[in-house]
């Protein structure tokens, strides 16, 4: 019989409830999908404030699932299982949506699994191209994670290959954004500003891409101070800085470096299929260049709707859902957030 799956999320800035429908099959279907975002209350700051977040996830914990009941028709005594990320994310952002969790496994009587919010940014990718070949690698990319992982099995094992050893893509989209004064979040604007300009009028590094480095980690931090540096120069001699020359040219030093890994851990790996998730995955020039290597290599690319690659709840329920599949054990009522939950830890 179809059961259904509740996904809570809350790791960061965005309050995300979702709702999926597991059938006997397998297949996992999106029935609800809703998400209050705080990001207008960070913008001043230039970033995520975890007090902040903490509070504006107490104030829509239960709105946004209201809406997320009456957007599927459904009642909570249709749920059949909980899920909910435990990790990794900010403490106190983590800890609201837990113990919500708790509460609602607890009032209904149903089984509550905490699991990994990265993962969930690979598996919510089931709710739109159906289930993942084993194995696949995954392209992980966000404001606060840029990881490749090989994906053998989404519900218990996933091993990472590669990841950033300083800042990760997103932020350092934020990061140059605000050297060119653009808005927050970055990603957007800078995406935006692209189009507009040459992506071959700054030749900016490539990051850990020397024969000495790590073949699958990354390094962000070095390209946003060139950026600053640039910027600095130009403004010192009293040029205008041109900004859409400038965001084109960083965001193909980001796309460049991220698609050539992710090709060449495929190639070494012996896998076919690649997975981009994550708020990174919605910047049109990534995908555009992944598409182009990704067909000169053979290689099958998959990248969910925009919607579906930042933080929200429809993610932890597709999660869920696969763990409950597996048979996976449920948790215990006592478990704990943990903001350092490492990515192959599925579910606790």
């Amino acid at each position: 019989m179809a059961r259904v799956i509740m996904g809570i999320e809350s790791s960061c800035d965005e309050t995300g409830v979702g709702l999926v429908r597991l059938h006997d099959d397998g297949t996992v279907e999106l029935l609800a999908d809703e998400v209050a975002s705080s990001v207008d209350q960070h913008a001043r700051f230039g970033g995520v404030v975890p007090e902040v977040a903490s509070r504006a996830h107490l104030e829509a914990m239960v709105p946004t699932a209201e809406r997320a009941f009456a957007t599927a028709g459904l009642k909570l005594s249709d749920v059949d299982a909980i899920a909910v990320t435990a990790g990794p994310g900010l403490a106190g952002a983590l800890l609201v949506g837990v113990s919500a969790a708790k509460a609602y496994a607890t009032a209904l009587d149903v089984p509550l699994y905490g699991v990994n919010h990265l993962a969930g940014h690979i598996a919510v990718d089931t709710l739109q191209h159906g289930p993942l070949p084993s194995p696949v690698l995954a392209l992980l990319v966000s404001g606060g994670h840029t990881q490749l992982l090989r994906v053998d099995d989404i519900a218990s094992s996933i091993t990472e290959l590669g990841s950033t050893v300083d800042d990760a893509a997103g932020e350092a989209y934020d990061k140059v954004a605000r050297v060119l004064d653009l808005p927050y979040p970055g990603g957007p604007p800078i995406d935006k500003a692209a189009k507009q300009g040459d992506p071959k009028a700054i030749a900016f590094p490539r990051g850990m891409t020397g024969p000495r480095d790590a073949k699958f980690d990354f390094s962000f931090s070095g390209l946003k101070t060139a950026v600053a540096r640039w910027v600095e120069n130009a403004e010192r001699a009293g040029e205008k800085v041109p900004v859409n020359d400038v965001a084109a040219s960083f965001q193909e030093a980001v796309a460049d470096v991220l698609t050539a890994k992710a090709i060449r851990a495929a190639r070494e790996q012996g896998i076919g299929t690649l997975v981009i998730s994550g708020g990174v995955a919605a910047n049109s020039r990534l995908s555009e260049l992944a598409a182009e290597r990704c067909a000169e290599a053979g290689i099958e690319l998959r990248v969910p709707r925009p919607r579906l690659c930042t933080d929200n709840g429809a993610m932890i329920a597709a999660l869920g859902a696969h763990v409950v599949a597996a048979g996976r054990a449920v948790a215990p009522l006592d478990f704990s957030a943990n903001p350092g939950l490492p990515v192959n830890v599925v579910s606790l």
